[in-house]
């Protein structure tokens, strides 16, 4: 999700305590935010033991789909209410998107992560509890961070394995993008903020998700943190309206 004032986002008030994961103060920082320091103590985490491939660790943007795909991403959940209404919308126009899941709800809703993937979505992890400064943290925090939902979410699938990492509030570091990269997960930002987390109302969601679409194919919308009833109308009207303009649907590069 696009970084937001409230410093560590929704999830964390509720369940940093309960998984034992330390949290930072409450801070805001900018979405370019993609340094850290490279002296800190190696991180404590270890990495699931199966064999991946890793991949780039820059942050993609593109579409594997061409000059006129697009991507649909879809982050903060799964959530009971609005990802099975996401879903069908998807199922609907023939869509397909990518799901940056938090842990904590992958792990809460197993069966909603094997839809997902049952439908031919990709997976994306997005941390364990949404901290949108994380990236202030130490390596050893990125780490536990990036590696439990990893551990979370593929456990909550049946074994599929998230191919993307997008930093809560885009607060990657360049250590947060080399651990997830040698993970076999794509560091993942976008192009266009639906503006959805801020529910401004379906019509200037619309409004917004067009006029930047010239900035590029990656387009973020949530499916859980609140009332997502102006999300799920908005990709009423935006898929359709995708295809009229001919443009096609694929996944992020890889």
């Amino acid at each position: 999700m696009a970084r937001h004032s409230g410093g560590r986002g929704w999830y964390g008030k509720m369940l940093g305590a309960a998984l034992g994961v330390t949290m930072l103060a409450t801070g805001a920082s900018v979405w370019t935010a993609q340094a850290g320091t490279e002296d800190e103590a190696a991180p404590a985490a270890k990495a699931p033991t199966s064999a991946v491939k890793p991949v780039s660790k820059t942050i993609a943007h593109a579409s594997d789909a061409g000059e006129r795909g697009i991507n649909i991403t879809i982050d903060d959940g799964p959530d009971p209410k609005w990802t099975p209404q996401v879903l069908d919308l998807l199922r609907q126009y023939e869509v397909k998107a990518t799901f940056c899941m938090v842990g904590t709800q992958a792990q809460a809703h197993p069966d909603l992560v094997k839809k997902v993937v049952a439908a031919g979505h990709r997976l994306c992890d997005h941390s364990v509890s949404h901290n949108t400064a994380m990236d202030k943290d130490t390596q050893a925090y990125q780490s536990k961070q990036i590696l439990d939902a990893e551990r979370m979410i593929t456990k909550a699938s049946g074994g599929v394995r998230p191919m993307y990492y997008r930093a809560p509030g885009g607060a990657f570091t360049p250590y947060s993008r080399g651990l997830a990269a040698d993970r076999g997960m794509r560091p993942l930002g976008w192009n266009v903020d639906s503006k959805d987390f801020e529910r401004p109302g379906t019509e200037t969601m619309v409004a917004t998700v067009k006029r930047e679409l010239s900035n590029g194919p990656t387009i973020l919308f949530h499916d859980a943190g609140g009332d997502r009833t102006q999300t799920v109308e908005a990709l009423r009207q935006l898929l359709p309206w995708f295809k009229e303009q001919g443009y096609t649907f694929g996944f992020p590069v890889r």
